[in-house]
């Protein structure tokens, strides 16, 4: 997006025949740790997989561009040439420009008042200069917008934070010196006329406008607060000893909208016909072009052209109504602005909100937690470190959020077996007379079954893309339960709820919290289930991919032969009030079977080696089935479904893409996700997952690759800076032939 955007704002001043104030002077990042370092050789080498001109320099070399800069403590820098900034009054006029020679209406001094909706749909806007009718609606209010998506009772979780800058006087300074970032000394600088544009993003920020924004706070600023401004004016005299003696023209303090992720909010809402834009995180400008791009290729054609899942303004759940809640989040976004973001580190604030029945037992038996959509989640459970191998530690960033314990209970669910709480999966239930047809025209497999049974399945947009991976299972004549990952609960639940008919026939329910899950796999688990149930749950009695509702001990469950981890077991269910008692039942029942406790990461590993997908990651609304490896799922003779038109396409021409299995040589050398592939010396892809296979003893990546390119190509990623060889690898690695998890 922010490409796109420099791709516009490079032509409009010849389009429209106005200056837009774009300056495209380069940009410098300083690194001034070894941690630093690393991050800019990883943004680097994510930089050569989008064409990105972004290239690592000496702290000389960046002196000499940035002439005001002093170099102590700094290790190097990335300089992107093609970077820059722009004037935000001359843009706003220039696309206002654009868009009125375009047929667009642009009404100035004109107060929104409300927003009409009937029958779940936008119909009219109301202003204070009449109405107008309309059925599509974008909430770009940036600060405002949680207020307009108030009008149709739709939340926009993001807070106003005061951001200040200073202006120097100008001092001669070159007019093109690149804008420059120094995040350990949590500030930056842009060129001004001869001087120098100084702010930063301090530890301890200042919300604004909880209460709300006051309605004349219209092309106003803030009182300047040199209290607050004072520790990064200090860190700034570090790397710029010169703006100590500078004069400074003013302290311009502005209220910024930051959301509890620190990503954009961008896609459709609950509300049809309205559709938010808004949350940009200091990013606006930058990302502007691009993002109203994207967005109206996503009004248009029903589907953006880039991955944008880390933006959707789906992704956040009900927590977010809360006000403290949404403030904790955004205030530590703010405040660790610019600290290093390991893959997978996890947030402190608001937490513990979400916790299953079973979280004091977990407490109890020494859980690592992570959290994710508010829920805790186990990681790993400390006290099985004792039993790893500290000898696997990966290789850098990838060893840092890691535990021994990661392989103890990837081995025992290999081995014996070993028991997972996955209460926070997200749970939608389907139903009414309707349900079963409609179900069977959004999903590319056949889910409409024998009561009993269910199936992994997608739904795919009218392009065929993935927009859902997940399961339903067929409860009832009329009744249907989908199981996904946590992260995507309101997305899918969006989608379907978009698509459910308005006559009655369809019901679409979120029962999450309902429901307590505790996942039971490995070679053991049938031993273990059945010293616990009267039910016949040999393999003949109870299939694989088959539903039974049962007993265990004293808990009644809803059984699912399923699994993500590539063995014999079940997703047990049971009402949450019975969570605790179903833990404690089946752990003591296995205590003999060799039995362990288990966390995410194990399950992450396991899934590597099975080559399972994970939605969001290695696949999503661009990858279609056959390219994703997952053709196996689509069946085109079963009647229309959304995206069956584009896979007949697809199916006999297939994209020139595919997600493919890589090995790499060095065991201990782990991609995290976004590292560039290169085949005979060329970028052909990007890392997409990747971590270490504890049965198989491999690094283990997924990554988009030319279709072409057949089982033990030569590969290499690059890895932090170092280019680290393998091969394409025939999938999945472990039990290829699905003979564990049918046994």
């Amino acid at each position: 997006m922010m490409m796109n955007s420099v791709d516009l704002y490079r032509s409009l001043r010849d389009e429209v025949g106005l200056e837009t104030g774009w300056h495209e002077v380069g940009s410098l990042r300083l690194a001034s740790s070894p941690e630093r370092m690393e991050e800019l050789a990883r943004q680097a080498g994510w930089a050569k997989t989008f064409g990105l001109p972004l290239e690592l320099i000496s702290a000389e070399e960046a002196q000499r561009l940035f002439p005001p800069m002093s170099t102590d403590g700094v290790l190097g820098a990335a300089y992107l040439p093609t970077d820059g900034y722009i004037d935000p009054s001359q843009l706003t006029f220039a696309l206002v420009e654009g868009a009125r020679r375009r047929g667009a209406e642009i009404c100035e001094d004109t107060r929104v008042t409300g927003i009409e909706v009937a029958d779940g749909r936008v119909r009219r806007v109301v202003t204070d200069r009449g109405e107008i009718e309309t059925e599509l609606v974008v909430n770009a209010g940036g600060m405002f917008a949680p207020e307009i998506g108030h009008m149709v009772g739709v939340n926009v979780p993001l807070i106003p934070f005061a951001h200040e800058y200073l202006i120097t006087r100008p001092s001669d300074l070159p007019l093109d010196m690149p804008t420059m970032r120094d995040p350990s000394l949590l500030v930056y600088y842009r060129p001004e006329s001869g001087g120098l544009i100084m702010g930063g993003y301090e530890r301890k920020p200042k919300p604004w406008g909880l209460d709300g924004i006051p309605s004349d706070f219209n092309g106003r600023l803030l009182e300047p607060d040199w209290d607050r401004f004072e520790p990064l004016m200090t860190n700034a005299i570090v790397r710029t000893p010169s703006l100590k003696d500078a004069e400074v023209v003013r302290l311009v303090n502005g209220p910024e909208a930051f959301t509890p992720d620190n990503e954009f909010i961008l896609g459709p809402s609950e509300v049809r016909g309205f559709w938010i834009a808004a949350g940009f995180c200091a990013h606006g400008l930058a990302g502007a072009g691009g993002m109203g791009r994207l967005v109206a290729e996503w009004i248009v054609d029903g589907r953006p052209s880039l991955d944008t899942w880390e933006m959707d303004s789906r992704r956040f759940g009900h927590a977010y109504l809360s006000r403290d809640y949404t403030l904790a989040r955004t205030y530590e976004v703010y405040s660790t602005y610019y600290d290093v973001k390991y893959p997978g580190h996890e947030r402190s604030a608001g937490r513990p909100l979400r916790v299953s029945p079973v979280y004091s037992r977990l407490t109890d038996l020494g859980a690592a937690f992570g959290e994710k959509s508010g829920w805790e989640r186990v990681n790993w459970f400390e006290p099985n470190g004792t039993q790893g191998d500290q000898s696997l530690r990966p290789h850098g960033w990838a060893g840092r959020l890691w535990s021994p314990a990661i392989g103890v209970e990837h081995q025992a669910c290999r081995e014996a077996a070993a028991m997972f709480d996955f209460t926070s999966f997200a749970k939608i239930e389907v139903g009414g007379r309707g349900a079963g047809a409609f179900l069977e025209s959004l999903a590319d497999n056949k889910v409409a079954r024998d009561v009993g049974h269910l199936t992994y399945t997608q739904m795919l947009n009218e392009g065929g893309g993935i927009e859902c991976d997940f399961t339903i299972t067929r409860l009832g004549d009329h009744r249907f339960r989908i199981i996904t990952g946590t992260a995507f609960g309101m997305h899918d639940l969006s989608w379907v709820r978009d698509h459910a008919p308005g006559d009655g026939s369809v019901y679409v329910e979120d029962v999450t919290s309902a429901y307590a899950c505790i996942g039971l796999w490995g070679p053991q688990a049938r031993a273990i289930l059945a010293r616990l149930t009267p039910t016949d749950i040999t393999n003949t009695a109870f299939r694989f991919m088959t539903a039974r509702e049962l007993a265990i001990g004293s808990v009644p469950c809803l059984a699912l032969r399923v699994t993500y981890v590539g063995e014999l077991g079940w997703e047990l269910y049971c009402p949450s009030e019975f969570g605790l008692r179903l833990w404690d039942t089946i752990r003591e029942a296995g205590h003999d079977k060799g039995l362990v406790p288990g966390g995410y990461k194990a399950v992450d590993s396991l899934r590597l080696e099975k080559g399972y997908r994970v939605w969001g990651a290695d696949i999503g609304p661009e990858v279609d089935p056959y390219a994703a490896g997952l053709g196996f799922c689509v069946k085109l003779d079963k009647g229309e479904f959304i995206g069956r038109s584009a896979l007949i396409e697809k199916r006999e021409a297939p994209a020139d893409a595919r997600l493919a299995c890589l090995v790499l040589d060095e065991a201990r050398s782990v991609a995290l996700g976004s590292e560039p592939v290169r085949i005979d010396g060329e970028v052909v892809g990007r890392v997409t997952s990747g971590g270490y296979g504890y049965t198989v003893g491999q690094s283990i990546a997924y990554a988009h690759i030319p279709s072409r390119c057949a089982v033990g190509t030569p590969v290499e990623i690059d890895i932090f800076g170092t280019w680290v060889g393998g091969r394409v690898a025939q999938e999945p690695l472990y039990d290829p032939l699905g003979t564990r998890v049918r046994s």
